[in-house]
Order: structure tokens, then sequence, then C-alpha cells
């Protein structure tokens, strides 16, 4: 970067996104929009592309006044078989250390049967990744037959290639033809996760919904996380049925607004959308304000301790900082389940006041990310104000608590 930014009005911004509240709200600061070959402040790109930014043979280098949406191995997160491994590393480790976090113990599902399980790192659905696991997964079938489990490939998004499995006849075709591929090392398109399907979910007028929550994470090393108070719900169009006439009908089963808004059912108004604070309200009427708080804890607890689990291994450059979309569903026990996390959540209006709720996503985001004079700057320690918060709660920070050892221990377990 050769020019020197004075002032807040020189910023200079690109994206690989044509549509974006994103684009309006920096336009709306006075930044003057450049492409990505030129002279840039900030870029909010795509996942590939910031890849091909930080890949070493491109030679690029970052300077002190760049910042970009995302860091370089952000797939450690969001990847869903990824995701699973490292967590899987994350509980082992603990339980190396002898940490209580790793505690397992007898947990009685649904069922009716009893299972060991971690009493506190429970929060991911049992999940195989295929087809290495496939005869673990076989083995598990056949002592819980009647278990359903949902089938995602690992490389997609949107609801894309999700199919639910009820018997392990509809995996045959698929083992088939992948088996050639066991001795190879796996592509994203040709891994899958099968995660055992949450079929007890917590029913708002029948339908089921789940959370999306909007996580900002400024730096991995030390761990420096907020999340915005101001998600939503997304409903399916129709009520739920674990009939099998309806097994395979996405609009009872997967809330992807992506899936649902071509539905028929489809309300165009408040596009199946609820916000988490009126959730909140409705939970603390019908089942109480303890166990609506302690279910608002857990959730922030799980995307804590999962963002502890890639930590070690996320490459944590300052020019970075990134907005993931976490998807948590809670069953009718109020008990929450990751089911996967977004390095790239939409970030265009499908109604007015989703237009509304992620622009001031977007504007608090920049009031974190960017030093209290508004101009990009990579050497900032990214530690803003109470006020520059806005309407994100800190979750974690662990420069902080470092500082405050009597704080940390508190809230480590």
């Amino acid at each position: 970067m050769k020019k020197n930014i004075r002032d807040r009005k020189h910023v200079r911004f690109c994206t690989d996104f044509d549509k974006s509240i994103v684009i309006n709200s920096f336009q709306r600061r006075g930044w003057k929009e450049v492409s990505p070959e030129d002279d840039w402040n900030i870029y909010w790109s795509n996942t590939l592309n910031c890849r091909n930014i930080f890949n070493l043979e491109n030679g690029y280098r970052l300077h002190d006044n760049q910042l970009i949406n995302h860091y370089p191995n952000h797939y450690e997160l969001v990847r869903k078989d990824l995701l699973v491994k490292n967590i899987r590393r994350y509980r082992k480790d603990l339980e190396k250390d002898n940490n209580p976090l790793a505690e397992k113990g007898q947990i009685k599902l649904a069922d009716g049967q009893t299972v060991n399980r971690y009493l506190y790192l429970d929060f991911i659905p049992t999940t195989y990744i295929l087809p290495t696991d496939y005869n673990l997964f076989l083995d598990d079938y056949r002592k819980s037959p009647q278990t359903m489990y949902i089938l995602k490939p690992c490389g997609k998004s949107q609801g894309a290639g999700i199919c639910l499995i009820n018997k392990p006849s509809k995996l045959k075709k698929w083992s088939r033809e992948s088996k050639k591929y066991l001795q190879h090392q796996l592509t994203s398109k040709d891994t899958y996760v099968l995660s055992r399907y949450i079929d007890n979910p917590l029913l708002i007028g029948g339908k089921k919904f789940d959370l999306r929550i909007y996580v900002l994470v400024t730096s991995f090393r030390p761990l420096k996380a907020y999340m915005f108070r101001n998600g939503f719900c997304r409903f399916c169009s129709l009520k739920y049925d674990t009939s099998l006439a309806e097994l395979d009908n996405i609009y009872v089963h997967l809330t992807n607004v992506s899936v649902q808004k071509h539905g028929e059912d489809y309300n165009v108004h408040h596009g199946g959308k609820m916000g988490i604070q009126n959730l909140k309200l409705y939970l603390e009427g019908t089942r109480g304000r303890v166990v609506t708080e302690r279910l608002f804890e857990e959730m922030q607890w799980l995307i804590v301790h999962s963002l502890k689990a890639v930590a070690p291994v996320m490459v944590n450059d300052r020019h970075c900082f990134e907005c993931y979309g976490y998807d948590i569903i809670i069953d009718d026990n109020l008990k929450p389940w990751l089911i996967e996390v977004n390095a790239s959540p939409s970030m265009t209006g499908t109604t007015t006041n989703d237009r509304i709720l992620k622009y001031n996503l977007v504007e608090n985001l920049l009031s974190i990310v960017l030093p209290p004079d508004g101009v990009p700057d990579a050497r900032w320690n990214k530690t803003p104000s109470t006020e520059s918060l806005g309407d994100f709660d800190t979750l974690i920070d662990e420069e902080f608590l470092n500082k405050n050892p009597e704080i940390n221990s508190d809230r480590n377990n």
C-alpha cells in the first residue's frame, strides 16, 4: 500500500459480492470501492480468494493498513469434517490433562438407551466421517436401529446434497461408489458427515427451527470473540413430521432459507424468521426464566469451546477478522446442539427487518475491528471500548483473562 491514509474517508475497499449490505455500509462511511488488483484497505472476500491471497506461492504480502474478513485456514472451523476432528482432538487433549470438562458418564437417550458420553463437551451430535467411519457407523447402528441420521457433503452449503438416512440400505449404493476412495486422499466432494439427526427438536407452532447466531472473532491467540445478540430463528414452512412419508420433504426438515424460500408456504413478509430476543421471551413465558437463561448460557459455552477446539491450528494472522454464522438446534429438553458453522453467512436481506439487522451487524462489527479513528490498522490490538461493542457481547477475551487470573479461573469451568 503506497498511499498513506489520513482519515476514514480515504479508506478503499473491495469485495467479491455484487449485492450486499456490506457494500452499502462501506459506502455510507464514505469509503471508495476499488478492484482487488488496486490498493485496498479492507477486502470483504469470498473464502476462495482469501486462500489465494495467503497462498505463499503468490508472493502477496499484506501491509499494516490492510484487513481481510477471513482467516487463512478458516476451514478448520467451518468444514463439517474438520470441525468434528478438531473437537475430537480437543476432547482427547483435555482428557490427557485430566480436565474435568472431559469427564464421561452415563447419559440416557430419548429412545431409552443409556450410553457413555462426555458430560460437558457433548454439544455436537454423534457424527461419522464417511467413508472412513463407515464400518463404525454400521456397528453403532446395529445397537440402535431406530436412530435416524442426516447425511451432508462436507464441501457444500445452503442445504445442497443433504438427505435423511433411516437405514443403512440408503447408504449402500453410496458406499459401493465410495470404496475406491478409501485408499486415496479425499477431496471435499468425496467426503461426507453422517450425524445423528436431532429428531426431538423444540417446536414452535408445530414447526422445526434452528438459530443463526453471529460470532465475530478478532484473534485466535489470544482468543477474542464476540456474539451478536440480535440473531434469529429460521423456521421450516411446514409442520414437523417424522413419518416415513415426509422423510425426504425438505420443507419439513431443512431450515435453510435458501431451501425454504422455494416452498409454496414460504412467507415473504417475515421470511420464516423470528428474532432471538423474541424466542427468549417466548421460552421465559412457556418454560420459565431459569431454564431459559441456562439455555442461553449453554449456547455461549458451546460456541466458546468450539473456538477453543480450533484455536491451536488456526493461522492467527493480525490482518484478519471473521464473522461466523453459527447454526444451533435446540431439542425439546432445551439442550442446544451445534449443527455447523458458516464462514460466509449471507449479508443480503430477505425482509426489511432482516436488512436492518444485518446493517447493524456490519456497523457494530466495524466498530470492533477498527481502531477508534475508524482507519484500518493491523497493528492495533483489537481491544474495543465498551461503547464500541454496540449489540455485541464479549464471549471471551483471553488477553483480559490472562491479566486477571481470578476471573479466568471462574470462567474456565
